[in-house]
């Protein structure tokens, strides 16, 4: 199930710079758990010069990590009979893709990483069934629930242009979710306020908290209104975790079948009325710079036809 590794010592090469320490492990240790890392940095039993850090440490190069322990989950392979119709099935989501980077339209219900209880998310995957690609890494995450585009880099160099991009807030990302209520605004409404992640169950529960939380900020618009419903364009302007579906659902419209902030008994209703059991929550366009042309591009992910199903059957409803 598990090895143990005991005594681990990493030096920093000249390769890397002005790396958080908890990004640079969760890369290299791709078989342990996010949570299990963070709760080892938090507990000092990873050192970097023997001293105890925090997760946003910027490790440099010559910097030298010491991990007392720490398990390694066993990883079962993928059974050759089943790969070709995996290859399939993950090729069917690239939405675009050159020799630089590549982007998929990641249905909903599938992790974009391993973690907790999942050998094998969506870049495992990408990895395993494309060996001929040496390097495969995300640009940037959405929720397991979430579908639509997911960017992710084929070279290192690349990755650092885009991630760059994301802190200078020049790769924009618009989603579209039904949520619960009925408003008749058609200007851009914004919410501000400070989220903070806390762990309740080993699940990621997100609330406002302004004086522990981070900033966040999300603007959106009203497209349509339902009897009881709204479809919304939502532009996350911050990229926290849960953001969107936190931020809906304080101003109370919950995004429909979002199982952790939602109307559970409305959720329970809509489930009944309409066959769909997934969040409505989904990554349309995300616009960014080339990172070698330098030209914008703007990629879309086309709804899935349960989605699209689902809003001609409120038309009648």
């Amino acid at each position: 199930m598990y090895k143990i590794i005991k005594n681990k010592i990493i030096t920093i090469p000249s390769t890397i710079e002005n790396q958080r320490v908890d990004n640079f492990l969760i890369n290299k240790f791709k078989n342990v758990p996010k949570s299990r890392i963070y709760r080892m940095l938090r507990t000092g039993k990873i050192k970097v010069n023997k001293k105890k850090i925090l997760p946003n440490f910027k490790i440099k190069s010559q910097d030298i990590i010491k991990i007392s322990f720490i398990y390694i989950n066993k990883i079962k392979p993928i059974k050759n009979n089943i790969i070709l119709s995996k290859i399939k099935f993950f090729k069917k989501m690239i939405i675009f893709e050159d020799e630089y980077m590549l982007a998929i339209n990641k249905p909903s219900g599938i992790a974009v990483h391993g973690g907790s209880g999942i050998n094998y998310g969506i870049i495992e995957n990408f990895r395993y069934l494309f060996k001929k690609i040496k390097f495969l890494e995300l640009v940037h995450r959405i929720d397991k629930e979430t579908s639509g585009v997911l960017l992710i880099a084929k070279k290192r160099s690349i990755l650092k242009i885009l991630q760059q991009q994301l802190i200078e807030k020049k790769i924009l990302k618009e989603y579209i979710a039904l949520v619960k209520g009925n408003c008749f605004e058609k200007k851009d409404i914004y919410i501000k306020n400070f989220l903070v992640k806390n762990f309740l169950n080993k699940k990621i529960k997100v609330k406002i908290d302004h004086n522990k939380g981070k900033y966040s900020e999300t603007k959106f618009k009203i497209i349509k209104n339902y009897k009881n419903f709204m479809l919304i364009k939502i532009n996350p302007l911050t990229g926290r975790t849960h953001q969107i579906r936190v931020h809906m659902a304080y101003l109370n419209y919950p995004i429909i079948n979002d199982q952790r902030y939602g109307d559970n008994s409305l959720n329970s209703k809509f489930r009944k009325n309409f066959n769909i059991n997934r969040l409505f929550l989904h990554a349309k366009s995300l616009q960014l710079i080339h990172p070698k042309n330098n030209k914008e591009i703007k990629i879309y992910a086309p709804l899935s036809n349960e989605l699209n199903n689902c809003l001609l059957n409120l038309e009648h409803y």
